[in-house]
């Protein structure tokens, strides 16, 4: 396996955008596609480890669109919120950065994603290799990870999570933040609130965030759209995603995914209830 790449300020690669934050990094540790860490503009998905149905399903939505429009995807690895942000921009084909709390060659958590981010992302650290991760290391991270963005969008949040520290981050570092509203009874709905009350922009839709920040001229890319399994088991039905997983033996995060990439597509649409149905132009 290659050495990391070692980067230094001014050195071909390094992100300038960190160079105006609050204690810029000294030097920096990657992994995996070096290109994509050049590649703007860049948005920040972050948010609960234990997200709601709903919270996985607005994550996917959110970073499938960011994808399809050429916006890079910057968040932390952690399972929930992060995981879901960085599977949906590399299933859809886009760019993705995790910053940790750790050595580039010690990702955690460990696994599958990490593996994958290796080959198609980009694992970027302020900590050397062979650092494992500390808790402290997480919320100070969480100000390159606000720090590489042109906005950070707090998904589901506790009403004192750690992406309340990312949030805060970016207000410091003139970033834009964005809140998307949830339930009012549910604990993962009360730190997007709180941003709210205190000024963070209402997200409602991904193309909230695009026309905010000006993207509304990046039209999506073309995708393919072979025969899919998703649009055979619409075919007459008006389904949820839960059920779709089942009948397709699927994990449902993995066919929410699958539904926002469709639906950005115009192949199917959503109606009340969060069924499914096919497109009428179908």
């Amino acid at each position: 396996m290659k050495p990391p790449l070692h980067l230094t300020p001014g050195q071909s690669g390094w992100p300038a955008e960190l160079n105006e934050i609050h204690q810029p990094p000294e030097e920096l540790w990657l992994r995996g596609r070096a290109e994509i860490l050049a590649r703007l503009p860049r948005v920040a998905i972050v948010g609960t480890r234990s997200p709601s149905a709903y919270g996985e399903l607005q994550a996917a939505r959110l970073a499938t669109s960011m994808a399809l429009h050429g916006v890079s995807v910057v968040s932390g690895l952690a399972r929930g919120i992060d995981e879901i942000a960085h599977r949906s921009a590399l299933d859809a084909g886009g760019a993705t950065v995790a910053v940790l709390g750790s050595g580039v060659d010690r990702p955690w958590p460990e696994g599958e994603l990490a593996s994958r981010m290796e080959q198609e992302g980009c694992l970027l650290s302020e900590f050397p290799p062979g650092q494992a991760p500390r808790r402290h290391h997480f919320p100070w991270r969480n100000r390159l990870i606000a720090g590489l963005a042109s906005a950070v969008v707090v998904v589901e949040a506790a009403y004192a999570s750690g992406s309340l520290i990312t949030a805060r981050w970016a207000v410091d570092q003139g970033r834009a933040v964005f809140a998307i509203p949830g339930r009012v009874d549910h604990p993962m709905s009360q730190g997007c609130h709180r941003l709210l009350r205190e000024g963070a922009e209402l997200l409602e839709s991904p193309s909230d965030l695009l026309a905010s920040l000006g993207f509304e001229s990046a039209a999506p890319r073309e995708q393919p759209r072979p025969s899919h399994p998703l649009l055979e088991a619409l075919r007459g039905e008006t389904l949820d995603a839960d059920e779709l997983a089942r009948r397709l033996g699927k994990g449902t995060a993995e066919t929410l995914v699958a539904l926002v990439e469709l639906e950005l597509t115009g192949a199917i649409a959503r109606g009340p209830g969060g069924l499914y149905r096919l497109s009428v132009r179908r």
